[in-house]
Protein backbone atom coordinates (compact mmCIF):
# COMPACT_ATOMS: atom_id res chain seq x y z
CA UNK A 1 0.00 0.00 0.00
CA UNK A 2 1.12 3.56 -0.72
CA UNK A 3 3.30 4.79 2.17
CA UNK A 4 1.49 8.12 2.43
CA UNK A 5 -1.86 6.35 2.84
CA UNK A 6 -0.31 4.01 5.41
CA UNK A 7 0.83 7.07 7.36
CA UNK A 8 -2.68 8.58 7.21
CA UNK A 9 -4.16 5.29 8.45
CA UNK A 10 -1.59 5.02 11.26
CA UNK A 11 -2.72 8.41 12.56
CA UNK A 12 -6.44 7.56 12.66
CA UNK A 13 -7.89 7.03 16.14
CA UNK A 14 -10.84 4.64 16.28
CA UNK A 15 -11.29 5.27 20.00
CA UNK A 16 -12.94 8.60 19.12
CA UNK A 17 -15.93 6.70 17.71
CA UNK A 18 -18.80 6.91 20.18
CA UNK A 19 -20.45 3.71 21.40
CA UNK A 20 -23.77 4.79 19.83
CA UNK A 21 -22.02 5.22 16.50
CA UNK A 22 -20.41 1.78 16.79
CA UNK A 23 -23.94 0.35 16.98
CA UNK A 24 -24.68 2.08 13.66
CA UNK A 25 -21.59 0.47 12.12
CA UNK A 26 -22.25 -3.00 13.56
CA UNK A 27 -24.66 -4.25 10.83
CA UNK A 28 -21.97 -3.67 8.17
CA UNK A 29 -19.39 -5.47 10.32
CA UNK A 30 -21.81 -8.40 10.61
CA UNK A 31 -22.52 -8.40 6.87
CA UNK A 32 -18.84 -8.56 5.97
CA UNK A 33 -18.09 -11.15 8.68
CA UNK A 34 -20.91 -13.39 7.47
CA UNK A 35 -19.55 -13.26 3.92
CA UNK A 36 -15.98 -13.95 5.06
CA UNK A 37 -17.17 -16.91 7.16
CA UNK A 38 -19.08 -18.30 4.17
CA UNK A 39 -16.13 -17.69 1.82
CA UNK A 40 -18.32 -15.45 -0.33
CA UNK A 41 -17.68 -11.99 -1.76
CA UNK A 42 -18.97 -9.09 0.31
CA UNK A 43 -20.37 -6.68 -2.28
CA UNK A 44 -21.02 -3.27 -0.73
CA UNK A 45 -22.80 -0.45 -2.58
CA UNK A 46 -22.52 2.99 -0.93
CA UNK A 47 -25.51 5.09 -1.94
CA UNK A 48 -26.10 8.83 -1.73
CA UNK A 49 -28.36 11.25 -3.63
CA UNK A 50 -25.95 12.48 -6.33
CA UNK A 51 -23.08 9.94 -6.04
CA UNK A 52 -20.71 12.88 -5.97
CA UNK A 53 -19.07 13.11 -2.54
CA UNK A 54 -19.85 10.91 0.51
CA UNK A 55 -20.62 7.73 -1.40
CA UNK A 56 -17.31 7.95 -3.32
CA UNK A 57 -15.30 8.64 -0.18
CA UNK A 58 -16.98 5.68 1.52
CA UNK A 59 -16.44 3.32 -1.42
CA UNK A 60 -12.77 4.23 -1.76
CA UNK A 61 -11.90 4.10 1.94
CA UNK A 62 -13.81 0.84 2.47
CA UNK A 63 -11.93 -0.87 -0.37
CA UNK A 64 -8.67 0.55 0.95
CA UNK A 65 -9.29 -0.72 4.48
CA UNK A 66 -10.29 -4.18 3.25
CA UNK A 67 -6.94 -4.31 1.46
CA UNK A 68 -5.12 -2.91 4.51
CA UNK A 69 -6.40 -5.81 6.63
CA UNK A 70 -5.87 -8.31 3.78
CA UNK A 71 -9.59 -9.15 3.52
CA UNK A 72 -9.66 -10.18 -0.11
CA UNK A 73 -13.31 -11.01 -0.73
CA UNK A 74 -14.64 -7.45 -0.46
CA UNK A 75 -15.68 -5.37 -3.48
CA UNK A 76 -17.06 -1.88 -3.04
CA UNK A 77 -19.28 0.18 -5.31
CA UNK A 78 -21.15 3.47 -5.18
CA UNK A 79 -24.26 4.97 -6.71
CA UNK A 80 -26.89 7.64 -6.34
CA UNK A 81 -30.58 8.19 -6.75
CA UNK A 82 -29.39 10.21 -9.75
CA UNK A 83 -26.08 10.54 -11.61
CA UNK A 84 -24.12 13.80 -11.65
CA UNK A 85 -20.30 13.72 -11.41
CA UNK A 86 -17.69 13.07 -8.76
CA UNK A 87 -17.07 16.51 -7.27
CA UNK A 88 -13.48 17.63 -8.03
CA UNK A 89 -12.72 18.46 -4.38
CA UNK A 90 -13.19 14.77 -3.53
CA UNK A 91 -10.35 13.85 -5.88
CA UNK A 92 -8.18 16.70 -4.61
CA UNK A 93 -8.74 15.59 -1.01
CA UNK A 94 -7.92 11.95 -1.73
CA UNK A 95 -4.80 12.93 -3.70
CA UNK A 96 -3.60 14.96 -0.74
CA UNK A 97 -4.14 11.89 1.45
CA UNK A 98 -1.97 9.72 -0.80
CA UNK A 99 -4.20 8.22 -3.49
CA UNK A 100 -3.07 8.22 -7.12
CA UNK A 101 -5.90 9.42 -9.34
CA UNK A 102 -5.92 9.22 -13.13
CA UNK A 103 -8.75 10.61 -15.23
CA UNK A 104 -9.37 7.90 -17.83
CA UNK A 105 -12.37 9.48 -19.55
CA UNK A 106 -13.03 13.20 -19.75
CA UNK A 107 -16.66 14.20 -20.02
CA UNK A 108 -19.40 15.96 -18.10
CA UNK A 109 -19.24 12.91 -15.81
CA UNK A 110 -15.52 11.95 -15.85
CA UNK A 111 -14.27 8.45 -15.08
CA UNK A 112 -11.35 8.10 -12.69
CA UNK A 113 -8.97 5.25 -11.82
CA UNK A 114 -8.02 5.56 -8.15
CA UNK A 115 -5.11 3.57 -6.74
CA UNK A 116 -4.11 3.01 -3.12
CA UNK A 117 -1.34 0.60 -4.10
CA UNK A 118 0.93 0.37 -7.14
CA UNK A 119 0.15 -3.30 -7.72
CA UNK A 120 -3.57 -3.42 -6.92
CA UNK A 121 -6.42 -3.00 -9.36
CA UNK A 122 -7.62 0.62 -9.33
CA UNK A 123 -11.03 1.60 -8.03
CA UNK A 124 -13.09 2.92 -10.94
CA UNK A 125 -15.00 6.00 -9.84
CA UNK A 126 -17.69 7.91 -11.70
CA UNK A 127 -21.18 9.07 -10.84
CA UNK A 128 -23.96 6.61 -11.60
CA UNK A 129 -27.36 5.54 -10.35
CA UNK A 130 -27.26 2.86 -7.67
CA UNK A 131 -28.84 0.35 -10.07
CA UNK A 132 -26.43 1.10 -12.92
CA UNK A 133 -25.25 -2.03 -14.74
CA UNK A 134 -21.73 -1.33 -13.41
CA UNK A 135 -23.00 -2.18 -9.91
CA UNK A 136 -24.14 -5.57 -8.53
CA UNK A 137 -27.78 -6.51 -9.09
CA UNK A 138 -28.17 -8.85 -6.11
CA UNK A 139 -26.51 -10.16 -2.93
CA UNK A 140 -25.06 -6.82 -1.87
CA UNK A 141 -25.35 -4.51 1.12
CA UNK A 142 -26.82 -1.09 0.34
CA UNK A 143 -25.17 1.46 2.63
CA UNK A 144 -27.14 4.71 2.73
CA UNK A 145 -24.57 7.45 3.28
CA UNK A 146 -26.99 10.38 3.31
CA UNK A 147 -30.32 10.82 5.05
CA UNK A 148 -31.97 12.18 1.87
CA UNK A 149 -31.24 9.01 -0.09
CA UNK A 150 -32.18 6.89 2.91
CA UNK A 151 -35.53 8.63 3.24
CA UNK A 152 -36.32 8.79 -0.48
CA UNK A 153 -35.20 5.27 -1.39
CA UNK A 154 -37.33 2.99 0.78
CA UNK A 155 -36.54 -0.01 -1.42
CA UNK A 156 -33.26 -0.97 -3.09
CA UNK A 157 -33.88 -3.83 -5.52
CA UNK A 158 -31.51 -6.76 -5.05
CA UNK A 159 -30.06 -5.56 -1.76
CA UNK A 160 -29.51 -8.33 0.75
CA UNK A 161 -29.10 -5.76 3.54
CA UNK A 162 -29.94 -2.07 3.73
CA UNK A 163 -27.86 -0.20 6.31
CA UNK A 164 -27.99 3.53 7.02
CA UNK A 165 -24.54 4.96 7.84
CA UNK A 166 -25.03 8.64 7.18
CA UNK A 167 -22.53 11.50 7.09
CA UNK A 168 -22.82 15.27 7.05
CA UNK A 169 -22.49 16.63 3.52
CA UNK A 170 -19.23 18.56 2.92
CA UNK A 171 -21.09 20.32 0.09
CA UNK A 172 -22.46 22.61 2.81
CA UNK A 173 -19.03 24.28 2.85
CA UNK A 174 -18.50 24.63 -0.92
CA UNK A 175 -17.20 28.07 -1.92
CA UNK A 176 -16.28 28.94 1.68
CA UNK A 177 -12.93 29.36 3.40
CA UNK A 178 -13.59 26.09 5.23
CA UNK A 179 -14.12 23.97 2.12
CA UNK A 180 -10.75 22.18 2.02
CA UNK A 181 -10.76 21.65 5.78
CA UNK A 182 -14.27 20.19 5.80
CA UNK A 183 -13.64 17.81 2.88
CA UNK A 184 -10.50 16.55 4.61
CA UNK A 185 -12.41 16.22 7.88
CA UNK A 186 -15.21 14.21 6.26
CA UNK A 187 -12.76 11.97 4.39
CA UNK A 188 -10.85 11.23 7.60
CA UNK A 189 -14.07 10.57 9.53
CA UNK A 190 -15.13 8.04 6.93
CA UNK A 191 -11.62 6.54 6.85
CA UNK A 192 -11.66 6.17 10.64
CA UNK A 193 -15.01 4.38 10.61
CA UNK A 194 -13.99 2.08 7.77
CA UNK A 195 -10.77 1.31 9.66
CA UNK A 196 -12.84 0.36 12.69
CA UNK A 197 -15.27 -1.77 10.65
CA UNK A 198 -12.60 -3.84 8.93
CA UNK A 199 -10.46 -4.10 12.06
CA UNK A 200 -13.33 -6.07 13.60
CA UNK A 201 -13.38 -8.76 10.88
CA UNK A 202 -11.95 -12.12 11.90
CA UNK A 203 -10.45 -14.12 9.03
Amino acid sequence: MNQKIKKVISELKTDVIAEERKLVLLPLINFVQDKVDANKTANINFICTHNSRRSHLSQIWAQTMANYFDINNVTTYSGGTEATAMFPKVGETLTKQGFEIQKIADAKNPIYAIKFDDNSHPIIAFSKKYDDEFNPVSEFAAIMTCSHADGNCPFIAGAEKRIPITYEDPKLFDNTEQQAEKYEERSLQIATEMLYIFSQIKK
